[in-house]
């Protein structure tokens, strides 16, 4: 009788105990796809470059994005959102915006906004770089470095991405621009490498650049854009700038976040396809948004430039010259 009793006891303590090994695993299964379902968070840093000043970008559906600032921008940020939720992503999009500044001014006035654990941050500066000195980037270079640092700081693994912006027709076609009398490319192609110093300058910034200037160059190459307003946009053609042959049109913007999209994410931007809403919502006809996708497309999958992999080498020198200077004991 004592023999039966305790099996009996025995095994309603190992049904028992098989039951919380089950309960405990499902609790844990739980949690993990909690934690892989949760959303991609990225942070969008710039200037009316991000916001698509000049075009109905800047008001895209807002309500899908946080604005930071709280002033009910949508922009660039928000067409990202919209390629994403159309991809089956999960990104959870926040934007910081100033018009005409740089990175320093996000770094002294609105650090107490941006400071903090972001998975992904994409941020660019001045469209000449800096306005005071076009051209150069020491600017940008100093304080790319010093967000990094403070993204690192609430998340070691956060991707910190610089974006290259575009040429501007002003400063190219107009006598009183600083690329003046040269190609459409040059401006764009000084910008870029400024963007690839800072980039090459730090360890926490990604190497890789979102190179939508070079996308807006493809475009023209291709034949989707006028390179040059100023002698009137030629038939079959569209303008990438704005009516003041600065800031972008919806389709320099379009062009502009597709690019930025396939690059961080690593979708292919032609699967969008002629009927995607974002491009419908503003007036970008079917062809035309076809058109900029294949051109974002060929600028994320094209081989980099000699000079890219010039800076990289370079670059990799300067780090392994500054890691041993840190190794070596003070004299």
């Amino acid at each position: 009788m004592s023999f039966t009793t305790n099996n009996r006891s025995t095994g309603r303590l190992r049904a028992s105990l098989r039951r919380r090994a089950a309960l405990t695993a499902a609790v844990s299964a739980l949690g993990l796809y909690c934690a892989q379902a949760q959303a991609v968070s990225i942070l969008f840093i710039g200037n009316s470059f991000t916001y698509g000043a000049g075009s109905d970008v800047q008001t895209y559906n807002p309500g899908s994005v946080t604005d930071l600032n709280g002033t009910g921008i949508g922009g660039v940020p928000a067409l990202f959102k919209s390629f994403a939720v159309q991809a089956g992503l999960d990104y959870d999009v926040s934007l910081e915006t100033q018009p005409g500044s740089n990175l320093d001014f996000h770094y002294d006035n609105r650090l107490g906004l941006i400071s903090q654990a972001w998975d992904r941050v994409v941020m660019h500066g001045q469209s000449t770089l800096d306005f005071a000195n076009p051209g150069d980037p020491t600017k940008i270079t100093t304080y790319a470095n010093l967000l990094a640092q403070e993204f690192v700081s609430h998340n070691p693994a956060v991707e910190v991405n610089l974006m290259a912006t575009w040429s501007r027709a002003d400063q190219t076609y107009l006598p009183t621009g600083h690329w003046y009398g040269q190609p459409i490319s040059a401006m764009q192609a000084d910008v870029q490498a400024g963007y690839q110093q800072a980039a090459f300058a730090s360890p926490l910034v990604n190497d890789r650049l979102i190179k939508v200037g070079a996308a807006w160059n493809r475009a023209m190459e291709a034949g989707v854009a006028d390179p040059n307003p100023y002698d009137g946009i030629a038939p079959g053609m569209v303008s990438l700038w704005a009516d003041d042959e600065y800031h972008a049109s919806q389709y320099g913007s379009y062009l502009e976040a597709l690019t930025i999209f396939g690059t961080l994410t690593g979708v292919d931007p032609r699967t969008l396809g002629a009927s995607e809403q974002a491009a419908m919502d503003l007036g970008i006809a079917p062809d035309v948004a076809v058109g900029l996708q294949n051109v974002a497309y060929a600028q994320i999958t094209a081989i980099p430039e000699p000079s890219t992999w010039l800076l990289m080498g370079m670059g990799s020198v300067v780090l392994v010259f500054a890691a041993r200077r840190r190794a070596r004991p003070d004299a």
